[in-house]
Formats: C-alpha cells, sequence, structure tokens
C-alpha cells in the first residue's frame, strides 16, 4: 500500500484555540480514513506546517484523506493551502490531482 504525506500551511488560529490544538485535530482527521504512519510540525520560511504521513489505496483516497484532514485542522486554525506527496522509493514526490474525465 503506497504512503502518502500531507503537508498543511498553518495561518492565524482560531478564536479560543491555541496552537497545541492544530497537530492533534489534522492526525485525528487523517485517522477517520485510514492509517497513520507519522506526523510533525515544522517552520517552513517563518510559516508553520503540519504534516501528517499516511497510507492510502490510490491517489484519489489519498486526496480524500487530504481534504478531510485539511477540514478538521481548518476548524482550529487557518489552513493557507493543501500539499499531497506520494512516496516513491527513498522519496516523496508531488502528487497533481487530475480533472475527472468525461
Amino acid at each position: 500500500m503506497p504512503t502518502y504525506r500531507v503537508v498543511l500551511p498553518i495561518g492565524d488560529m482560531r478564536v479560543g484555540r491555541v496552537p497545541e490544538d492544530v497537530l492533534p485535530a489534522a492526525v485525528d482527521g487523517a485517522r477517520e480514513l485510514t492509517d497513520v504512519e507519522a506526523w510533525d510540525v515544522g517552520i517552513v520560511r517563518g510559516l508553520p506546517r503540519v504534516t501528517v504521513r499516511f497510507t492510502a489505496d490510490d491517489d484519489d483516497e489519498a486526496f480524500r484523506v487530504a481534504e478531510l484532514t485539511r477540514a478538521r485542522t481548518n476548524l482550529v486554525a487557518q489552513v493557507l493551502g493543501v500539499d499531497v506527496l506520494r512516496r516513491f522509493g527513498s522519496r516523496f514526490h508531488q502528487v497533481v490531482r487530475r480533472p475527472d474525465v468525461w
């Protein structure tokens, strides 16, 4: 089963929330749909970002997990974007969502 990452740059906190709420919200969102392998929070170019690593059957499922993770995180802090990456060998590469084909 492929391994994916969802990366969420974080902006302002929602009213009544604290930074410690962000990572658990992201992880819990992903866990609603799949097995979570790891999670991390870091600072990149002065902006906090949350990374959740998980498994999914395919890219479509990975995007569903990423969207739920974004939605749950957005309840506690402003999410400024979503990147989905898939592991190929020892590296992760960005996955581009294909438009539906009619």
